[in-house]
């Protein structure tokens, strides 16, 4: 039996498509939010995969690097277009050598509005 767990967080930045011909080349702001999903077959001693705080520190610190910024100007998006795709799989990368418990991370599904998103998976 395999488990999953998810933590959803959001913050707030700007950023512009470069290449991009349509308004979405111009400065804009998003207020996003982000999934990430652990996932595990083994549950500790207590009954639990990893414990929802854990996930929490974790994606907490990538929200504080990306929260409030124009992401055109901040590693890795000042050499590689902030799209969703991207800033999902930025995000993926810094949660994959993770320890957490029995779990590694699995998923990460970046919302840049309330209709449209990007997942990556492992």
């Amino acid at each position: 039996m395999k488990f999953k767990l998810s933590v959803t967080k959001s913050f707030a930045s700007a950023h512009c498509l470069r290449g991009y011909k349509s308004k979405c080349e111009n400065l804009h702001g998003h207020n996003w939010k982000v999934r990430v999903a652990f996932a595990g077959t083994k549950l500790d001693d207590i009954g639990m995969l990893i414990d929802f705080t854990e996930i929490k520190k974790h994606l907490e610190q990538i929200i504080d690097y990306l929260d409030h910024k124009f992401l055109n100007e901040i590693s890795p998006f000042d050499k590689i277009n902030p799209t969703t795709e991207n800033i999902a799989s930025f995000i993926l990368e810094q949660l994959k050598d993770i320890e957490a418990g029995n779990a590694k991370v699995c998923e990460v599904e970046v919302w840049e509005s309330q209709s449209s998103s990007a997942i990556i998976s492992i």
